[in-house]
């Protein structure tokens, strides 16, 4: 890995702390068995480490109630593959036909295309457009809120423009509505603080390879105490076997079959990593960088940048192309000629993308992360400057 500048954090964080890996290793070695399902001394020690994973995860998204020492039952937070699955089960567990789901062209397509297809099964759907920079207007929630809406559904940070919404604003608004808010929390969990109580937040879909620095296949839903979803998997949950039907009771209500026990082990260690160092810390190194690169890119002349304007409200993430390139191509020289790792194309968000006016073949996707240096951007910057040189 020698020479190689990772600015793909989006996609996923890159390296894993060597905390994460170790964790992941020792783990499996003396206790990778079933957990829930025995009695005896590893599988006891198995659900232990899942059930403690649980605990720091929910203390982690509900901070202003663990300050005010109000219980939240840690049993709403169930374990998924990534932030797609725990999308999936949150549309399809509250969304039903003749029902109605607001969202936004900010959203990922794992929001997007699951919200098509309950359409397509008789749901109704209002995708509300951002500002010119990227901002909803919780106003234009609270417009689009009808007598059948179900469910609110917002992408928190943007994962082509950085940009991150004002969730306590539309929480207020849903709150007001009598409405369930969901959040998809792929771009800011680990970057940026987020408390559910505070932003009237029901469901938070996270996913665990990503700013929480576990291994890929990891993921959840966290379930506000006061949220109701229904259960879309049924299968062995380890308990209560000769009952006929599904278990309601958390986790068993959303999770079913045999945990990701090594995954979980994994997304245990990231995040204790990240609690050691502070996500505040973590946070300005990044954007501290990514405003170098921001500055930078700008100054090169036939490279144009897309990223929100107000920097206090962004993830360490933009978007740019160059003039007479296929960002395809752009990607690929960087990749072979400067060892620099970028994301291309729609970046699986293509409303965004038509609304930016970079549709049909999107941009070159910058994203930071801990272990990225300044002369990493300045690498990145010299790079993207020579091959705009190429055509102006």
């Amino acid at each position: 890995m020698d020479g190689i500048i990772y600015l793909d954090n989006a996609a996923t964080s890159f390296p894993k702390p060597d905390d994460v890996h170790e964790k992941m290793g020792s783990f499996y070695r003396t206790c990778g068995v079933n957990p829930g399902r025995s009695g005896c001394d590893m599988a006891l020690q198995a659900e232990e480490m899942v059930s403690g994973t649980r605990k720091s995860l929910t203390r982690f998204f509900n901070a202003s109630l663990v300050q005010k020492g109000i219980s939240k039952d840690f049993n709403r937070l169930v374990f998924t593959s990534n932030a797609t699955h725990s999308l999936n089960i949150i549309l399809k567990g509250t969304i039903h036909p003749g029902d109605h789901v607001v969202t936004t062209w900010l959203e990922h397509n794992s929001v997007i295309r699951p919200v098509n297809h309950l359409v397509k099964l008789g749901a109704e759907a209002t995708f509300v457009k951002p500002d010119a920079d990227g901002y909803v207007d919780p106003e234009e929630i609270r417009k689009a809120i009808k007598r059948n809406t179900k469910l609110v559904i917002v992408n928190h940070g943007s994962n082509v423009i950085g940009v991150v919404q004002d969730i306590k604003a539309i929480g207020a608004v849903c709150k007001a509505a009598g409405v369930p808010f969901a959040v998809d929390t792929a771009q800011t969990a680990g970057v940026i603080p987020i408390d559910m109580a505070e932003s009237n937040i029901s469901f938070l879909a996270f996913t665990g390879h990503k700013s929480l620095f576990g291994p890929t296949g990891t993921g959840g839903i966290c379930v506000a105490d006061d949220a109701t979803i229904e259960a879309t998997m049924w299968g062995g949950t380890g308990v209560k076997s000769a009952y006929p039907y599904h278990l309601e009771e958390y986790p068993y209500r959303l999770e079913a079959g045999t945990s990701n026990i090594l995954g979980i082990a994994g997304l245990s260690a990231g995040h204790e990593w990240i609690s050691k160092r502070g996500v505040e810390n973590i946070y300005r190194h990044e954007m501290e960088l990514m405003s170098l690169l921001e500055d930078g890119l700008r100054e090169i002349r036939g490279v144009k940048v897309y990223a929100a304007p107000n920097k206090s409200l962004r993830v360490p993430t933009l978007s740019a192309t160059v003039n007479g390139f296929d960002p395809s191509d752009v990607g690929t020289m960087l990749d072979v000629d400067y060892n620099v790792l970028t994301r291309t194309g729609l970046q699986c968000a293509p409303l965004i993308h038509e609304h930016i006016g970079t549709a049909p073949h999107g941009t070159i996707r910058f994203s930071i992360g801990p272990f990225n240096t300044k002369e990493h951007v300045e690498t990145a910057i010299r790079a993207m400057g020579e091959i705009a040189a190429q055509r102006n």
